[in-house]
């Protein structure tokens, strides 16, 4: 079988869509190294973390061939690509998008949607930006042949703002780089904590810095905290950060918040290491895979109601309002060691549903239904 990938994100991306996107196509090419696997990409850039996939026999990346497309990259993955597509059987938009026409074309079609939060939680986009994203995405659900929903929430909410059959969208959980769960050397702990000025026990937050995060929840929950139990968190900087420093620095606890920007992929796997509880106090996810990070570091989490997909049964969970549940939980694990040591097995046992193997055998699987049937056919639905 050729399948291709709308790889941008894979290659472009760090975080986020981009991680989505690497570890499907690194795990299905492993899995299923018999298939050949093409991977559409608008230019050409140096990413470290695709190197191993990039190296395999059986990937290839497709680039802009025409003058028009090499300088309009955005205008190839919108209409050139359905004209490079080199064989392929199925293409997947991994990222929320097809390309223009490519339904008129003998390819079948899967997309990813991770999630609608643009529509349910409008406050949190620019208007221009939601009406691209609503235009986007509405566009790829209508028109593939079946649709990937990361979350049974992404899923409800694709059927409920789309209009779309339910029959139609699958849910497949997105793996998780496996290389959270391997252990780290004490040297190499005491280098990270050296490097970033770590304190000594630490709440960690992973995420961009962003109001619907809400990360200034933690730093009101550190408040009702002792003062050697300190914040860490990681993630891309927006003018929110802004608002929890000045929180900090007013309520007299700027020494005990540490905001990291732009950690390295290797240093952020020794921080989850090194953090005594994982908080992810989101007021709204597709998924939340910081969560399952931390799950595979073997460190306790807290999350906000309605993560419980992401978080399994050893989570606690917290009214995302409430400085004071959020307080109070911490305390739990960070006092109880045994409450947080049944917390961390229930947590590995959980990550069994975000294993890469498994996850390639049911995404090909999948693609194997979509190639059974015609076009406009009802996809069957997976063995039980």
């Amino acid at each position: 079988m050729k399948i291709g990938f709308d790889a941008k994100r894979a290659v472009e991306n760090s975080t986020g869509l981009g991680n989505y996107s690497r570890c499907v196509i690194g795990a299905i090419s492993h899995r299923f190294a018999q298939n050949h696997f093409l991977l559409f990409a608008p230019r050409k850039k140096k990413n470290v973390r695709l190197l191993d996939i990039a190296g395999r026999e059986n990937v290839s990346f497709i680039y802009p061939r025409r003058f028009l497309y090499r300088l309009f990259p955005s205008l190839w993955r919108l209409f050139g690509i359905k004209s490079d597509l080199n064989g392929a059987e199925i293409y997947h938009g991994l990222s929320n998008e097809l390309p223009i026409g490519i339904e008129k074309t003998s390819v079948r079609t899967v997309v990813t949607i991770h999630d609608l939060i643009f529509l349910r939680c409008p406050q949190y986009y620019r208007f221009f930006d939601r009406l691209i994203y609503r235009a986007k995405f509405k566009r790829a659900c209508e028109k593939a042949d079946a649709i990937i929903a990361i979350s049974e929430r992404t899923k409800r909410d694709i059927v409920s703002f789309f209009h779309i059959d339910p029959e139609r969208v699958e849910v497949i959980y997105q793996s998780c780089d496996w290389s959270f769960a391997a252990a780290i050397s004490v040297e190499e702990k005491a280098e990270t904590a050296r490097k970033y000025k770590l304190p000594g026990r630490f709440l960690l937050f992973v995420g961009t810095i962003e109001p619907r995060k809400n990360l200034l929840l933690a730093a009101k929950a550190l408040l009702r905290l002792p003062d050697d139990i300190h914040l860490v968190a990681v993630g891309r900087k927006t003018a929110y950060q802004t608002l929890v420093e000045h929180f900090a620095e007013e309520n007299g606890i700027a020494d005990r918040v540490h905001i990291k920007n732009g950690v390295l992929f290797d240093d952020l796997r020794a921080i989850y290491h090194l953090a005594a509880v994982f908080v992810y106090p989101s007021f709204i996810e597709g998924f939340g895979l910081p969560i399952v990070e931390a799950l595979l570091s073997r460190v306790p989490v807290i999350a906000a109601k309605g993560l419980e997909e992401a978080g399994g049964e050893g989570a606690i969970y917290i009214n995302p309002n409430s400085d004071e549940e959020l307080a109070n939980a911490a305390a739990e694990f960070l006092s109880v060691q045994e409450k947080a040591d049944r917390a961390i097995e229930a947590g590995l046992r959980h990550t069994r549903l975000f294993d890469g193997d498994a996850a390639a055998e049911k995404l090909m699987s999948f693609y194997a239904r979509v190639l059974r049937t015609t076009r406009n056919e009802m996809i069957p639905a997976a063995a039980k």
